[in-house]
């Protein structure tokens, strides 16, 4: 089976540049609907369902490759090599998607020309003086409730997710999506997630880099951010006003406009 297919691969638009999107945790490439199109008219748009999530080939999920955020990275890589084209390539990535990017860019740094980090957290967990957003004692009671009862944590814990308390069908939305992934293997990815750290890695990174924030993110605080962008190589950092850590798909306008910005500045 070709990677296209295992990842269930969309391409779409045209252009000399490629811009890939990668989701978060519990997603698929459909919460991309309302940003990525904004971009086909200018780039070659490629979405994608991280393996194990959406309509990816569930049984190609294999616990000991994706043990780590390296196993999607190095999808990543052969995604962008099988189907991206020879110009320049964005890539996009929210939440955890944003830190697989990260190592990937760090593996082919001249494959790619910026990233953009929507949400991004090298780390969730509080240690010191870098505030994560969690204390180990959260996560791992995250961690315990899914176990217990994942369609219950997922009905809790999809809506404080998306935030948008003005947008009760994204949240909706989210929860449906949630409880559609396999238990196992949402199980399995959850611990990946929350209990990674890549900070070491962050100072690695020499792709130009946006941090896109929400003002207001349960997930991913904005002091998230702030170590960010003294930590991160040529990086620049914006913050929308945004109740959540979903701005692509509540407030995609706001998002893309910052996105546009940067690209403004390293696309040339």
């Amino acid at each position: 089976m070709s990677v296209q297919m295992r990842h269930h691969v969309h391409t779409a638009g045209e252009g000399a540049a490629t811009m890939v999107f990668i989701h978060g945790f519990g997603c698929d490439q459909t919460m991309w609907r309302f940003l990525a199109p904004a971009y086909e008219d200018r780039f070659r748009v490629l979405t994608y369902d991280l393996a194990g999530c959406g309509q990816s080939d569930l049984s190609r999920y294999d616990r000991t490759t994706y043990a780590t955020l390296h196993g999607h990275a190095a999808d990543l890589l052969e995604i962008v090599d099988a189907a991206a084209g020879a110009g320049p390539v964005v890539l996009v990535g929210h939440s955890v998607g944003a830190t697989i990017a990260m190592l990937a860019a760090i593996e082919a740094p001249r494959r790619f020309a910026a990233q953009v980090m929507v949400g991004p957290s090298p780390c969730f967990i509080n240690d010191g003086d870098y505030v994560g957003g969690f204390n180990r004692e959260d996560i791992d009671g995250l961690i315990d409730t899914m176990d217990a009862n994942y369609l219950g944590w997922s009905r809790k814990v999809a809506p404080m997710i998306m935030g948008a308390p003005n947008q009760p069908l994204l949240s909706e939305e989210l929860t449906e999506r949630f409880c559609r992934n396999d238990p196992e293997i949402a199980r399995h990815f959850a611990r990946v997630t929350f209990y990674s750290d890549h900070r070491a890695d962050v100072p690695r990174s020499q792709v130009p880099a946006l941090i896109l924030q929400c003002s207001d993110d349960l997930i991913a605080p904005r002091q998230v951010g702030d170590w960010l962008q003294r930590h991160l190589p040529d990086s620049t950092l914006r913050t929308i006003r945004n109740v959540g850590h979903c701005p692509h798909m509540s407030a995609p306008t706001e998002s893309s406009r910052a996105i546009d910005g940067f690209l403004a500045q390293v696309l040339r």
